[in-house]
């Protein structure tokens, strides 16, 4: 564990403009419009993912769950600039999991197909791993920049959820990223001269030579809080995603132990978090000394009801002001041990510290509330108008 976690050698990124940013990593937002959470420091993912598409000069690989854009939104321009790609001649590969076509739009994947020289794959992840799916986001620019982040390819991840992401140039993290790519593009291991970075990722069995696994990095990492840990999540349910479902309890028992030696423990959720049985275990967890959990719930869009958005969907995770974490995981069972996620590792002060100011400021805002145990929450309304 403790070589996995080194600092690699990391190389200057030409996109790095906050004073906070660090060599090959650069710490990218989505902002809700109509929401004061936004970092003036901070780019923004339609911004970032424009400028890749339009550096890029050989190929283009991306992994997602599923693919919803709308036309006139700012993620509609980002498609734009994928289509440029593929019009100039750059090699567009596009994976999507079979169990997202029911969450894609149709005229978007249509699109996604008529694109110039891009190959759009389907991967039945579930048949691969214990009924798991393809849950990271994550794309490669001619093997040389990557993008790992929260950011589904879906127009509202990019326009009304609260997502963070990395933009990483650092090669032998970006090698990694694309080594789990071509892995599930193939659907076998391929041969790459693949190294530790800073990259981890779920699940282990099916992770290339070179990547290790996330599910046994978070606890570790948990494991050696002395002093603060800040999480950010959508959810945390400490359940298996398989029925019936079974206590998962590889983070929850790392958690609840890192407050029985004292340290502050700080998880902020989404309104999604308060439906059963996971506000059950939320309400456990906040019982404890040294535990504080807060609720997000955001404002609706003054345009009217947006289906599965207006959330807090970032998953991140920031120790002692040292550590950061940067990834594609809910924190519940089926995420860690069945399903494809990312996430990035970094053992940088100035980048712990920034995660835990943007933790503090959501934590402290109109938004955050504390979760009361003795309180009955209604079901959250995630999909329907009513």
């Amino acid at each position: 564990m403790r070589r996995l976690l080194l600092v690699a050698a990391l190389c200057a990124t030409p996109w790095a403009r906050a004073d906070f940013a660090i060599p090959g990593f650069e710490l990218v937002q989505t902002v809700p419009l109509e929401t004061a959470l936004g970092s003036a420091d901070v780019r923004d993912a339609v911004t970032v993912w424009s400028e890749l598409f339009d550096g890029a000069r050989s190929e283009i690989v991306i992994g997602q769950f599923y693919a919803a854009g709308k036309a006139g939104t700012p993620f509609d321009t980002v498609i734009e600039r994928l289509e440029a790609a593929g019009r100039r001649g750059v090699k567009i590969r596009f994976l999507l999991d079979v169990k997202g076509i029911a969450l894609s739009d149709a005229a978007t994947v249509e699109r996604l197909r008529a694109i110039p020289n891009l190959q759009l794959r389907h991967i039945d992840f579930a048949k691969r791993s214990a009924n798991g799916i393809v849950h990271a986001k994550y794309l490669v620019v001619d093997g040389k920049s990557a993008f790992i982040g929260s950011q589904n390819f879906d127009w509202r991840a990019f326009s009304h959820i609260f997502e963070t992401g990395l933009l990483v140039t650092e090669p032998r993290t970006v090698r990694q990223v694309l080594a789990v790519f071509e892995q599930d593009w193939h659907g076998k291991p391929v041969r790459r001269d693949v190294v530790a970075g800073h990259l981890v990722a779920s699940p282990a069995a099916l992770n290339p030579p070179g990547v290790p696994d996330s599910e046994r990095a978070l606890p570790a990492l948990l494991a050696a809080a002395t002093r603060e840990i800040r999480v950010q999540l959508l959810d945390y349910v400490p359940l298996t995603y398989a029925k019936p479902r079974a206590y998962y309890p590889v983070i929850d028992n790392a958690l609840r132990a890192a407050a029985a030696r004292g340290v502050s423990v700080k998880l902020m959720v989404s309104h999604w978090n308060t439906e059963k049985p996971g506000i059950d275990y939320l309400k456990s967890l906040a019982m404890l000394p040294n535990v504080q959990v807060r609720i997000v719930t955001l404002p609706q869009a003054s345009t009217g009801f947006i289906p599965f958005a207006r959330v807090i969907h970032s998953k991140t995770m920031s120790i002692d002001g040292q550590v950061a974490w940067v990834g594609t995981s809910n924190w519940a069972g089926g995420y860690f041990d069945a399903s494809r996620n990312l996430e990035v590792i970094l053992r940088s002060e100035k980048m712990a510290q920034r995660l835990a100011e943007q933790h503090e400021h959501t934590w402290t805002s109109a938004y955050a509330r504390p979760l009361d145990i003795n309180k009955d929450y209604p079901t959250p309304n995630k999909g329907s108008e009513k």
